[in-house]
């Protein structure tokens, strides 16, 4: 018979591999296909080495728009009404400040939506309004797997710094090891920004982030790129 503790243990290593999982790199959802706007800033010679990167990287973690978007993901995994989930939805798409990042946002959206409904079809993430964003469908399916919020938010930022860290070895280019180093870097950074986060007030979803905003309108009409827009 199965104890108490032993059930827990075992819940929480589910949570785990659940997390894992939804912020792997092999999610198919096309995160790898998008530098928000690294692929211009490394050809104006913005970012140009490492600790460019990085710089980049902590201003958008403490000032940027991955800030808003992980506030908005947890009023949507605290609540189970639709209604609230589709108007913070709605509220997230008229934040993008431009095409190619609300693109991006309903295009991994739609991904993660379209996969739910193959591994949990009866999930609350297949709800969802369409178009749906990223971050709220991110949050719904944590919530449905049972991951603890504070870790939802974590693997959220994790696998966000993770994936522009691998667009910048692509372009500047930066070695594997390099990259890695960045992202152990940055740890103590996404621990407490999760921590920010779940404090926010809704009057306090707001970004600073007017350098990805520009850079992302440049991108949007550079004439040769890796990455989409």
């Amino acid at each position: 018979m199965i104890t108490r503790t032993e059930l827990m243990l075992i819940n929480n290593s589910l949570a785990l591999m659940s997390l894992l999982q939804l912020a792997s790199s092999t999610l198919p959802v096309g995160a790898y296909s998008y530098s928000e706007g690294l692929e211009y800033l490394t050809q104006t010679g913005a970012i140009r080495d490492r600790d460019s990167l990085c710089h980049w990287l902590e201003q958008e973690l403490s000032y940027g728009a991955i800030r808003l978007e992980a506030g908005v993901m947890v009023r949507a995994y605290q609540t189970s009404d639709l209604d609230t989930i589709h108007a913070w939805n709605r509220w997230l798409s008229a934040a993008k400040e431009t095409a190619e990042l609300r693109q991006q946002s309903w295009q991994m959206g739609y991904a993660l939506v379209r996969l739910c409904q193959t591994l949990q079809p009866t999930s609350l993430v297949n709800q969802c309004e369409a178009p749906c964003n990223f971050a709220i469908a991110f949050s719904l399916a944590a919530a449905h797997w049972q991951i603890p919020l504070e870790a939802t938010i974590l693997g959220y930022l994790h696998s966000w710094a993770s994936n522009l860290i691998s667009a910048g070895v692509k372009l500047i280019p930066l070695g594997q090891t390099a990259g890695q180093q960045l992202l152990l870097h940055l740890q103590p950074q996404l621990s407490q920004v999760s921590q920010e986060i779940l404090t926010l007030e809704d009057d306090q979803l707001h970004s600073f982030g007017w350098g990805l905003a520009l850079a992302s309108m440049a991108h949007e009409t550079q004439y040769t790129r890796l990455f989409r827009s």
